[in-house]
């Protein structure tokens, strides 16, 4: 039978496309759009009908399309005012893409036809994906909030295209995730949250096709309730599938989610969606000199308005669809600080308060990137704690420590305790701090050792694109060498990074690869590099490496003093404290040691209940001679295997740039 549709039968309770028995609703919110079509897609991607939708007084357009169910392909056109230099880009010729559009038929594609202004355009249906209708859906999830101890930052692309176990066409899609050597690999090392790049459906920058390059990792989302294609091939389900196999496993998963900007640019940009729609619901704009300008918070070209009820809905329910239908347990906010602004950032904002309010997503684990390049955009502390936070004032502190910055051992004693200066308050804990010292945008931690610039030739922009401050150093010779003396130098610095990383206070997380040595060939950011600089080379990790990363993160969990998620206060019960930091000549540090601007070696005694480690922090470039506490002592773990550890006459010779930590025996 002919699809036709029902009048005013049209339902305003559910945005997108909900199929029932009578038909499909399709729902859609525009404040300024002076008419809404659905057009239906045959398997040719001929449009085959075009219904205009019912105006409703809630903004939403909505009707019953009978005789259509799931599985139909379609999408939506709008019509209104086109005035560009006011904020409108109405054009019907341009075909759009559902907000709330659970599976796309394909990935998106530039094309300058889908920046043509309207008196120039041309029927865009041809290049933009087509929204795929949705069945009944899957059985609720039922994610259970579980502390993470240890955060594993993966692109799925990069992570599984090379992986020897992964079959060719599951190479850089979610369903490789599930391959049992690559799950194997998180419990060996002891993750249990993995924490997966963008998955929601992206398109290039504009300067990229141009160059032969491609965006790798995902941060230019259009369509926030889609999986990507090229990550999920076969639809969203394949997403539900992985995270059910990971909490078999004990794993979490959480996505990195993009709700500060899209990838329809600034006004010469894509119409793709939400521009063609609505862009003043769901853009923030300025007026200057009686033109309106899209505002870029984010250096992306737009910023998304979300202290807009259309916006806020958006964002809540694509959540809610992510844990409720898909099985993830959390999401990792990137630049969190744009949910909060209106337009400055306001803690108290409205979009922050339904998040920690929401029953689905109030349990869910919440991690915030607390800042983003706009005015007063740097938001560090301030999520409360419902939220973890990155916190990039560690990976600051303790790289400068180890890269042998003077005047940083008071920094270091901060770091490694848990940031108490900016967690410790609102009742929040070290654990609301995630500690990284690389991460996807900057160097990996074998490139943090061997670079001291940035090498982003590869990206086409003459290596002006990327972080110049990297605190890096590259120990004696520039990238990549055959000199062996180097290469132990780089790998002992690495392990003694790690080692202050897991034997920190706080939440470690690390990104793929780096307990495996990976490089990026000092590429600091490869976000358009699909290729060998980021895809995880398997067949060349360090195998030693990825042991003693395993091996510090079970240290880590078995011993509460290390691990115990409670601020240290250098005070304690029957005259035992929580910590002590020691001088290497045994003595409690004194105010003039703290302020000593080349010290570089220190101790961390730390004690919960009948457990005892004592760390050494020994950056120097010889070996040190510490003098320990009294009693006896034996190794517990070192970042250096190549070197001995003596401990004689109550005193530990630290190996050189190395990290060792003590217990008692028993």
């Amino acid at each position: 039978m002919k699809p036709e549709l029902v009048p005013h039968a049209g339902r305003t309770d559910q945005l997108g496309a909900v199929a029932s028995a009578e038909g499909v609703n399709f729902a859609v919110y525009s404040e300024s759009a002076s008419a809404i079509w659905v057009c239906l897609f045959d398997e040719q991607d001929k449009e085959i009908d075009r219904f205009e939708l019912d105006v409703h007084k809630d903004n939403v357009h909505a009707g019953l399309i009978a005789n259509v169910g799931p599985g139909a392909r379609y999408g939506l056109r709008a019509d209104g005012r086109y005035d560009p230099d006011q904020g409108y880009f109405f054009d019907p010729n341009k075909l759009l893409v559902d907000p709330y559009a659970r599976h796309l038929d394909r990935v998106f594609v530039r094309s300058p036809r889908l920046r043509l202004p309207r008196e120039d355009a041309v029927d865009t249906a041809e290049l933009v994906p087509k929204a795929i209708v949705p069945g009944g859906g899957n059985e609720p999830a039922h994610p259970r909030k579980k502390a993470p101890s240890l955060y594993y930052e993966v692109n799925v692309r990069g992570f599984t295209m090379r992986h020897p176990s992964v079959q060719g066409p599951l190479r850089g899609t979610v369903a490789a995730l599930t391959t049992r050597r690559v799950i194997d690999h998180f419990k060996y090392l002891g993750v249990d949250t993995v924490q997966l790049m963008p998955t929601a459906a992206w398109i290039d920058e504009g300067h990229l096709p141009a160059l032969g390059l491609t965006n790798a990792w995902g941060y230019n989302p259009v369509a926030y309730f889609a999986v990507d294609p090229r990550l999920a091939p076969r639809g969203p389900q394949e997403m539900r599938v992985m995270t059910d196999a990971y909490r078999k496993a004990g794993i979490s998963v959480i996505l990195d989610v993009v709700y500060n900007h899209t990838g329809e640019g600034d006004s010469q940009g894509p119409i793709l969606s939400m521009m063609g729609l609505d862009p003043q619901t769901y853009y923030r704009f300025v007026e200057v000199d009686g033109k309106k300008h899209l505002v870029n918070d984010t250096g992306t070209g737009n910023t998304l308005r979300c202290d807009h009820p259309a916006v806020q809905r958006l964002v809540i329910e694509s959540l809610r669809y992510y844990v409720e239908e898909l099985g993830v347990s959390g999401f990792r906010f990137d630049l969190a600080t744009v949910l909060g602004r209106n337009p400055g950032f306001d803690p108290e904002a409205e979009m922050l308060k339904k998040i920690k309010a929401d029953p689905v997503l109030s349990k869910a684990i919440l991690v915030a990137e607390p800042w983003d390049p706009g005015p007063g955009g740097y938001g560090l502390g301030k999520f409360g704690k419902e939220f973890a936070e990155h916190n990039d004032t560690y990976r600051d502190e303790i790289r400068g420590f180890w890269k042998g910055e003077s005047g940083k051992i008071g920094a270091l004693a901060g770091k490694v305790s848990g940031s108490a200066e900016i967690f410790d308050v609102s009742g929040r804990k070290p654990s609301n701090g995630v500690n990284m010292l690389a991460v996807h945008d900057g160097f990996t931690l074998r490139d943090l050792v061997s670079y001291h610039d940035k090498h982003n030739e590869a990206n086409g922009e003459n290596n002006r694109d990327g972080h110049n401050h990297n605190s890096s150093w590259n120990c004696g010779v520039e990238g990549e060498t055959e000199d062996e003396a180097i290469n132990a130098a780089r790998r002992r610095d690495v392990r003694a990074l790690l080692a202050t990383l897991f034997l920190s206070r706080g939440t470690p997380l690390i990104q793929q690869g780096d307990e495996m040595y990976r490089t990026q060939q000092g590429n600091n950011n490869a976000y358009a590099q699909d290729n060998e600089i980021t895809w995880v080379d398997w067949e060349s990790a360090d195998g030693a490496l990825v042991d003693f990363v395993a091996a510090i993160n079970a240290f880590r969990k078995a011993h509460p003093a290390v691990s115990h998620d409670h601020w240290l206060t250098g005070q304690g019960r029957n005259e035992v404290r929580d910590v002590v930091w020691l001088h290497p000549d045994g003595r409690e540090m004194t105010e003039g040691d703290w302020n000593e601007s080349g010290a570089s070696v220190l101790g961390m005694h730390l004690r919960h209940k009948e457990d005892d480690v004592l760390v050494w922090f020994n950056r120097r470039i010889e070996p040190v001679v510490a003098r320990l506490p009294e009693g006896e002592w034996m190794l517990g773990i070192q970042s250096d295997p190549g070197s001995d550890v003596p401990l004689t006459e109550g005193t530990a010779t630290l190996p050189p740039r190395s990290v060792v930590a003590l217990v008692r025996p028993g």
